[in-house]
């Protein structure tokens, strides 16, 4: 790609954020979302996470990995039950990090 490509590609990818970002704040009060809507989009951000976070865990090297030599999902494993039985983000973002380097230092697998 050439100099100006790179340069034409930033700026219609600027203008296109921008436009589908403001949108809302530009219409918002002329659009009336229904409320089963907006319920549903209270798992937005979850699913999101969801759809960042497994893929990590599942794959190693590429090729899904399911089994306990995983080390990613058996540390994911724990860390939700952990969350499950505590109700603590905070507790269950440390548990899951220390457990996974635990595993890692040991060298369980």
């Amino acid at each position: 790609m050439s100099d100006w490509e790179i340069w034409l590609t930033i700026g219609v990818l600027a203008v296109a954020t921008a436009a589908t970002r403001s949108s809302f704040w530009l219409v918002g009060h002329h659009i009336n979302i229904p409320k089963r809507v907006q319920e549903m989009l209270r798992y937005a951000p979850a699913c999101a996470l969801a759809a960042i976070v497994a893929p990590d865990l599942m794959l190693v090297n590429g090729a899904p990995v399911l089994d306990l030599s995983n080390i990613k999902l058996l540390a994911g494993i724990v860390a939700t039950i952990f969350y499950l039985l505590r109700r603590n983000m905070l507790q269950t973002i440390l548990f899951g990090m220390g457990f996974y380097t635990a595993l890692r230092l040991i060298h369980v697998f």
